[in-house]
């Protein structure tokens, strides 16, 4: 009988994935591996370079991950219109889903569950900038509408609302969540994830609490951390949110940012990063979700695996 994916978080701790992002730069692609050249469009391998998009799945698989992130961070239909796919925002986010699960069914040891990736819409409808705060917030959305019902259409487990930096934006996406579980008449889990700095605020100012406060009477499944910052800036938040009521996913990178000849670097070791996630898994009984962000790669994962198993075999 397959467990559902918010079932299993109540049972054991799930691991998430690492980084999509630097995985894909270590393929060193090229201008003509992208569709229709269209350098830098990650999403778009998964027409373009396929196979490629499924190794990576495999390779955080074989890293002991029990979840994965679809390689959809920016397929929301603002994102996709950038590069000619605007309109086919249904069909690509169900494709990257389904390319998911076929690598998910390689694996016959335990179940797997496939995550929703739902980045950042490029607006702040928060804000009072020109730019990025006058676009109409049911356009907004109608965008995260599309990504979710073709992620659903493909089979994920949950949809994860990850990276926000607006709390407005975060309300709109899991309204649009629940508008496209109606329509295709299927229920799947909701994560929220906000993005905080190294002094705790997501981009335009609102606090953890106010971020929890608001949107989570709104049905959703979980609430997370991710991006940003490594696991020891988000300390003081992660104690607050084991406090209330929501399982908790906690997703940081490897360590604070450092610039590199114009590059970010992440320092953090798997040993270090699992030690960080670690102590937050003994800890807080809340955090039953934990993976990696920027500059986490699958050693990273392995190395969570290890921890995660030798915790329960503490138990």
């Amino acid at each position: 009988m397959r467990e559902s994916f918010i079932e299993a978080t109540k049972k054991r701790v799930l691991l998430f994935d690492g980084a999509m992002g630097t995985e894909i730069q270590r393929l060193n692609p090229k201008t003509e591996d992208f569709p229709d050249g269209k350098d830098g469009f990650n999403d778009g391998l998964n027409l373009s370079r396929p196979e490629w998009i499924k190794q990576i799945h495999r390779t955080y698989l074989q890293a002991g991950a029990d979840c994965i992130e679809t390689n959809t961070f920016g397929s929301n239909k603002f994102k996709l219109a950038e590069y000619g796919y605007g309109d086919n925002t249904i069909e690509f986010n169900k494709k990257a889903a389904e390319l998911a699960r076929e690598v998910c069914n390689e694996f016959k040891d335990k179940q797997r569950y496939i995550i929703g990736s739902m980045g950042p819409s490029g607006y702040l409808p928060s804000s009072n900038d020109p730019a990025l705060g006058e676009t109409p917030l049911d356009e907004i959305q109608q965008a995260f509408m599309l990504q979710a019902e073709g992620l659903i259409l493909g089979g994920v487990d949950a949809l994860l609302i990850e990276t926000s930096q607006d709390i407005l934006e975060v309300k709109l996406a899991i309204e649009a969540c629940h508008m496209a579980m109606e329509k295709e008449a299927k229920k799947v889990s909701i994560i929220a994830n906000v993005t905080l700095d190294q002094y705790g605020k997501m981009l335009l100012g609102t606090t953890i609490q106010a971020a929890y406060t608001t949107v989570s009477n709104m049905n959703i499944d979980a609430f997370g951390l991710n991006c940003s910052t490594g696991p020891h800036e988000m300390t003081p938040n992660v104690r607050w949110l084991s406090e209330q009521d929501l399982p908790i996913l906690v997703m940081p990178n490897a360590g604070m940012p450092q610039n590199e000849g114009g590059r970010a670097i992440y320092r953090m070791t798997p040993k270090e990063i699992s030690q960080a996630l670690e102590d937050f898994v003994n800890k807080y009984d809340h955090v039953r979700m934990i993976g990696g962000c920027c500059g986490t790669n699958p050693q990273h994962i392995a190395e969570l695996r290890r921890v995660l198993d030798a915790s329960d075999k503490k138990k």
